[in-house]
């Protein structure tokens, strides 16, 4: 899939830097060239030596070089690529990005290019979650750009959350996804996953049985079309697929507040299996029995996301597609879900015990829309996901 691509890398300052040592190997080995520009930050990480060395190229760092200029100036340099990899992707870059400065190499490259652009963020936790940061990160979105993690770990400066860097093959796999040549090149798409849990004290939840299985074949294929994926998962059994940008979520309201931050998108598949309520007010210690009796639990209902994407007034996706997981009076019950919500279609699956359907490996829909009801033979999960992404990439067709 790589063959013969150019890869511009931009090499910010950050302790993981060094992990694009690796990626520059991994993008020859797929047969793509590597053109690596280096920022100052980033050769107090990196030297230019080791990037020279791995990519068989000259490093380009300094706007004013003469000589770079003479033989390939910045707007040529910034046009030349057909993707444009900042990895990693500091605050301070970031920040350039969104403002629109240009005061060293990096930042007018991105600037002076007309070709896509996929960024690999990589800071201290405190700095990612910083407003500011976020404000700079929904910009970059609202302007096309791609983005591949953060991941949540452990951190060079001993703090734990999410601001690592994804790793290289992860990198290397939303490169793929942003040089595939399908049909959902250029479109943004959001796939919600897996279940939710709701806490009843610091020990239990309130879950439900979903797997994460059949949305996670969905953003793999949607991916596979091309498509910029946000994955906004539940704790799911299943791993998250390569080359999307992963939302991991506990809680119906953090999955709303995910959902929220993606926006805007060009599609919506709600396929997670949101639990409806919630404790109203989760204990912030272990439950004990007592004599007497069993605690009362008061609920409350949680939000709904699916309905409030569709009856957005601004903003709406171009397509909304919800799923309806039924264990009886199934076209009935997803038919009226569908005109409840006011999405687009419903993907709508008997769960009942006896289907094994919940948790298992294959799965049997009916295709609900304004046309009426489509029924597909039961299949593997990733089959259905499959044809699910081409009927999607075929509506979002101009």
């Amino acid at each position: 899939m790589l063959a013969c691509k150019r890869i511009l890398l931009i090499i910010g300052g950050g302790i993981a830097a060094y992990k694009c040592l690796e990626l520059i190997r991994r993008l020859q080995d797929r047969g793509a060239t590597v053109t690596p520009v280096l920022t100052a930050a980033g050769a107090e990480f990196v030297t230019p030596l080791a990037v020279s060395g791995l990519a068989g190229q000259k490093v380009f760092c300094d706007l004013f070089d003469l000589g770079d200029e003479a033989e390939m100036g910045h707007i040529q340099l910034s046009r030349s690529a057909d993707l444009v990899v900042v990895a990693p992707a500091t605050a301070d870059l970031m920040a350039k990005m969104a403002g629109g400065l240009a005061n060293d190499l990096a930042s007018t490259l991105l600037m002076a290019t007309d070709t896509p652009v996929l960024i690999a963020p990589a800071m201290n936790v405190r700095m990612w979650q910083h407003a500011a940061t976020q404000r700079n990160l929904a910009q970059l979105r609202a302007d096309g750009i791609r983005v591949v993690g953060p991941n949540e770990g452990s951190m060079a400066c001993g703090e734990f959350g999410p601001g690592r860097m994804a790793e290289p093959m992860e990198i290397l796999a939303a490169i793929e996804t942003a040089l595939s040549d399908g049909p959902l090149r250029g479109r943004r798409v959001l796939v919600t996953s897996g279940p939710t849990h709701e806490p009843i004290d610091p020990v239990r939840y309130i879950a439900n049985r979903s797997s994460g299985a059949q949305g996670t074949a969905l953003a793999r294929a949607l991916a596979a079309l091309g498509a910029e994926v946000v994955f906004v998962t539940g704790p799911a059994d299943v791993p998250p697929p390569a080359g999307v940008q992963v939302v991991r979520v506990e809680t119906a309201q953090q999955m709303a507040e995910a959902v929220d931050a993606a926006l805007p998108v060009d599609a919506g598949v709600f396929a997670a299996a949101v639990a409806d309520w919630r404790v109203a007010s989760a204990s912030d210690r272990k439950l004990k029995k007592t004599k007497d009796g069993l605690p009362a639990l008061q609920f409350a209902e949680n939000p709904d996301i699916l309905a409030g994407v569709a009856q957005r007034k601004q903003g709406r996706p171009e397509l909304v597609v919800g799923f309806a997981a039924e264990t009886n009076d199934v076209l009935e019950n997803a038919t009226a879900k569908r005109a409840r919500k006011g999405c687009d279609w419903i993907v709508a699956n008997d769960v009942s015990p006896a289907t094994g359907i919940m948790g298992g490996s294959e799965n049997a829909v009916v295709l609900i829309t304004a046309e009426g009801a489509e029924t597909w033979p039961r299949m593997d999960k990733s089959a259905v996901a499959q044809q699910l992404a081409a009927r999607i990439a075929a509506a979002l067709a101009p």
